[in-house]
């Protein structure tokens, strides 16, 4: 993700940059869009806020494996609290919704017997419960950031960036 902040202008452009794909035994992982364009934002449209959020953006997230497989996703990036870091003070999240495995809803889980919401946290992996060929999901990506951000005096990019992983149900939750 990255943001131009220009002075006067308080120019805000924010773009998610998502991995495209990644591959894992015999499944391959594919996003509808690498990058997310959040527009122009500027600061006198702006009431003076605590915080930004910059909107909700859904991006499409397929797997496909060549056999059945149990499918396990992780989002890798700059960790801030329960989110991923977006320039210094900002964070960005995502939550898989409505995601299907073979036409099926998926029920995630993070360790045996937890059921997860769907949110990809920092060094945690969400696992679909059963096994399949084919997983999609939409991703929402939500960003906040402070207000006192679109306070500078010359143009600066922010930025957020990481990668969505294929891992193994059996790896480490925690990196």
């Amino acid at each position: 993700m990255a943001v131009k902040l220009r002075s006067m202008g308080f120019v805000l452009i924010c773009v998610a940059l998502l991995a495209e794909g990644a591959q894992a035994q015999n499944c391959r992982l594919s996003l509808s869009q690498p990058r997310v364009d959040y527009g122009v934002i500027r600061r006198e449209a702006l009431v003076d806020p605590p915080s930004i959020a910059l909107g909700t953006r859904m991006v499409q997230l397929n797997v496909l494996c060549e056999e059945p497989a149990a499918i396990a996703l992780r989002f890798t990036g700059a960790a801030n609290g329960q989110g991923f870091r977006f320039g210094r003070q900002g964070r960005f999240s995502l939550t898989l919704k409505h995601a299907q495995l073979d036409g099926r809803t998926v029920e995630w889980t993070q360790a045996p017997g937890e059921t997860a919401s769907g949110q990809l946290l920092p060094g945690q992996a969400l696992v679909a419960r059963g096994t399949g060929r084919r997983l999609s999901a939409q991703v929402a990506i939500d960003t906040h950031l402070p207000a006192d951000a679109l306070h500078v005096r010359n143009q600066t990019v922010l930025e957020g960036q990481g990668s969505f992983e294929l891992v193994s149900p059996a790896a480490p939750q925690n990196r």
